[in-house]
């Protein structure tokens, strides 16, 4: 389908400390590829577009580009198509480009956290289950709809913006049914009533400093997951982690839909325990000249 030279990268702010690139690299040496990923950081590149980072790689020739916050909802109206679970989700963050340059959007991170969870924590803590979702932009789109797809019987969603988080609520109960998410009225009582909270805000991320989700309101029977992997622990990992909770960090995630953004992009499926290990050696490297 092409050479054995291939160019993809991210499209995002705030990314130069991501892992995505040795995750990549590593599966285009396994490959036996010569593969280059780049970073496009709008935070270092002042007066870039995301539709014009976009038909940048077109013209270049990119087999096609990952897509992170803030671009994975903005991203769909400058695409040719989407993939049903795009479309569903509402979210895009991987882009395949076509040598004519047509674009096709995917949602990697919906099947990336579904299994992260079913690794760290167990489908059976989502079956039947309730949680609350900080967080109603794209990373939450996908975390929805992910949740729903491990059997989660009623997911309550908040977000500063009541009407972003109306909109997935209204979004996912059209997809699985009345009944089965709403907007969160009262955060702490919430998260209180729940058997566990996923943050799929930016804050707690390098660069975004916080924690989203009320300490106090976590218990030591929660289970408790964040997407952020910069920090692997993030403040609220570390708060939850000191309450008793169970909890999930965002790296599992990551390689996850890194395996299936990989495919998508060359139609090689990568080794899943090898990109773990990739990770954990990045990740090493990374916080060590922090």
């Amino acid at each position: 389908m092409f050479n054995r030279q291939a160019l993809i990268g991210l499209i995002g702010a705030n990314i130069m400390k991501s892992l995505a690139p040795a995750l990549h690299i590593d599966a285009f040496a396994a490959a036996g590829i010569t593969g280059h990923y780049h970073l496009m950081d709008v935070d270092r590149l002042p007066n870039r577009t995301l539709k014009g980072l976009l038909e940048a790689a077109k013209t270049v020739g990119f087999l096609g580009v990952n897509i992170t916050f803030p671009f994975k909802q903005a991203v769909i109206p400058l695409l040719d198509e989407l993939s049903a679970e795009a479309r569903q989700t509402g979210a895009v963050n991987t882009v395949t480009i076509a040598p004519d340059g047509r674009t096709i959007g995917y949602n990697t991170d919906r099947s990336g956290f579904r299994l992260n969870f079913e690794d760290g924590l167990g489908r059976a803590n989502a079956e039947g289950k309730t949680a609350v979702l900080v967080g109603a932009g794209g990373a939450g789109s996908a975390v929805a709809f992910a949740l729903m797809d491990l059997g989660l019987r009623t997911l309550a969603v908040h977000d500063t913006d009541p009407a972003r988080a109306l909109t997935l609520a209204t979004d996912v109960t059209t997809h699985f049914g009345a009944g089965r998410c709403r907007v969160a009225e009262r955060l702490s009582d919430e998260i209180a009533a729940a058997d566990g909270v996923v943050n799929a805000t930016p804050i707690g991320m390098s660069g975004f400093p916080g924690n989203p989700v009320p300490v106090e309101a976590l218990r030591p029977d929660h289970w408790v997951a964040d997407v952020i992997y910069s920090p692997i622990k993030t403040e609220l990992i570390v708060a939850a982690a000191a309450k008793g909770a169970r909890v999930l960090t965002g790296g599992g995630m990551c390689v996850h839909q890194a395996v299936d953004a990989f495919r998508l992009f060359t139609g090689i499926t990568p080794d899943v325990a090898r990109m773990h290990r990739v990770f954990n050696e990045a990740l090493a490297a990374r916080d060590a000249v922090r």
